[in-house]
């Protein structure tokens, strides 16, 4: 059966198939056993072992910048072939995007993240919050007190909600499968490899960049998204001002958007890799609790329903270009 003979699913494809994903992302969750990206995680920590010795800065570069691209060609060749309507398929293909995008969003994970950490923390539970808040952080969070374990859990599920949904989402609807699958898995890369430490200053600089890249417009839409789903003036103020204070170009508009949308105040000391950084502030208003833990996730599934609505609009008003230019 092809979609050939059902032109209303051949013209919105494309948005049925981000419906679809992300209502099974809400239904399943990431898969329990062998998630593709766990395994790739684990190909990038063997190859980062292996590849990243002491060199000089540009060999290491060069090194970094290779291993990125033998990590994400295959994949994306295989993604690309298994969504190759002429070669599978229309009906196959479609499939294949559908599960290639359930794979590479992650909206159910960050919210039991985050209510892994919500729970214990409104009991005043701080070893357990410390715990849960731990998985989903770099930084150091053994003396983190409730203050700054609720801001840890409020800029993670902002800043991943761009990373592991909206980012993904961007380039599935551009480049399908293929799009949804390299944004992915060049965030994971960053995520294990774009650190400013002595180790992976110059090895994960190609990965550190091109994921700044692939970025740049997600980032800003999912701004855009949280200042309309939050409070919006806020957001937008807050978005204006202190976006280009982040050390991050994609997390300061994402993570200054959202706070404002909030009316949270974000950022603060932290202790990465041993060393004490003092952040810059991030919104407005109170100091992040345990409610604004809810609140961010809560932001999260209002923006993600925006973007469904946006991409169905947007399908609407191609059908409706494309039938007057035949008429």
């Amino acid at each position: 059966m092809s979609f050939d003979y059902y032109p209303i699913i051949s013209t919105y494809s494309t948005a049925l198939a981000v419906i679809t994903a992300v209502l099974l992302d809400a239904l399943l969750g990431e898969p329990k056993r062998w998630h593709p990206l766990v395994g790739f995680g684990w190909l990038a920590y063997r190859s980062e072992r292996l590849l990243n010795q002491q060199m000089p800065s540009y060999s290491a570069r060069l090194i970094g910048l290779t291993a990125w691209l033998l990590l994400l060609l295959p994949f994306a060749a295989l993604s690309y072939v298994l969504t190759l309507e002429t070669l599978v398929g229309a009906s196959f293909a479609w499939l294949a995007k559908v599960v290639l995008l359930y794979c590479a969003i992650g909206a159910q994970s960050l919210t039991q993240h985050a209510h892994a950490v919500y729970q214990p923390l409104s009991q005043h539970d701080l070893p357990q919050a410390r715990h849960a808040i731990s998985m989903i952080v770099s930084r150091d969070t053994s003396q983190l007190n409730e203050t700054e374990i609720a801001t840890a859990t409020v800029e993670s599920v902002l800043e991943n909600g761009n990373d592991a949904i909206f980012g993904a989402i961007f380039w599935f609807v551009l480049l399908g499968g293929t799009g949804a699958v390299v944004f992915r898995l060049a965030n994971t890369l960053d995520a294990m490899w774009g650190y400013r430490t002595p180790r992976f200053l110059y090895f994960g600089w190609a990965a550190a960049r091109l994921d700044d890249i692939l970025n740049l417009i997600p980032a800003r839409l999912t701004a855009l998204s949280y200042a309309l789903c939050g409070h919006t003036r806020t957001a937008l103020k807050c978005w204006v001002a202190q976006s280009s204070t982040w050390y991050s170009p994609n997390a300061g508009p994402v993570m200054s958007a959202g706070a404002g949308a909030l009316q949270v105040q974000l950022g603060g000391n932290a202790v990465y890799h041993g060393t004490a950084k003092q952040r810059p502030t991030l919104g407005m208003g109170t100091l992040a609790n345990t409610q604004h833990i809810l609140s961010a996730t809560n932001l999260v599934k209002r923006s993600m329903v925006l973007w469904c609505l946006v991409i169905i609009a947007l399908s609407i008003l191609i059908h409706i270009k494309g039938s007057l230019t035949l008429a």
